[in-house]
């Protein structure tokens, strides 16, 4: 179960390719709640005004692609052994603790999913970019921006196996990536400077995989 999200629109795209089932999806609207710059045509919720193009989250059961469907279609049908991947909008590197910005009066799909997190222990797994990453205590700044009388997004850390960039660089080659560095402009705003150590085979393997993914598109919507 791959909840739709800019973030997990790569990972969708990855894991369809994986089975030879991705004909027909696109990363385009492959989202609910989006970061856009201020004066954008979005909700208070966070959400583009014209969502008729939604494609629904990739839901994939032993192998097949259940087009259309989303958490809310199957959530009753996730089990032990079963995993959901939401991303998030905070993560605490420290920690290894992720943060979702709430618009939704109801807490949109991370209340759905754990229902089965919680009630049934189906994994989640939380691919978040360090581009993301905080200083603070979430629970402490989810207190701070969750009183009541306030306005704006609230902030609900989450459970779950947080998944970055150096979780990444570290499971596809072995070697050890660290934060070192970040920013940039002309189209490297929120980039990340990695320092990656290992043995000769996994750092040129890591720079291998860090160069295939380097020149990746812009995300686009429109």
């Amino acid at each position: 179960m791959v909840v739709a999200g800019t973030t997990n629109s790569y990972v969708a795209e990855e894991v369809l390719k994986s089975l030879g089932i991705s004909a027909g999806f696109s990363r385009r609207r492959f989202f609910r709640g989006i970061t856009l710059p201020p004066g954008s045509a979005v909700t208070s919720e966070g959400r583009l005004t014209d969502e008729s193009e939604f494609p629904g989250d990739v839901v994939i059961t032993q192998g097949e692609w259940r087009k259309g469907k989303t958490i809310v279609d199957v959530i009753d049908e996730l089990k032990e052994g079963d995993v959901i991947l939401k991303g998030a909008n905070a993560v605490d590197l420290s920690q290894k603790q992720a943060a979702i910005l709430i618009g939704h009066p109801k807490a949109g799909t991370i209340a759905v999913a754990l229902q089965a997190v919680l009630g049934r222990r189906v994994k989640l797994i939380i691919p978040v970019g360090l581009e993301k990453r905080v200083s603070g205590d979430l629970c402490c700044l989810a207190e701070k921006v969750n009183q009541p009388g306030l306005s704006g997004y609230r902030l609900f850390p989450v459970p779950g196996q947080v998944f970055t960039e150096l979780e990444a660089v570290h499971l596809l080659t072995g070697a050890v990536a660290e934060l070192i560095a970040g920013g940039g402009v002309g189209g490297a705003e929120g980039s990340c400077w990695l320092a990656v150590s290992g043995t000769r085979e996994q750092e040129e393997a890591a720079e291998k995989l860090l160069a295939s993914v380097a020149s990746e598109p812009l995300f686009g919507f429109k």
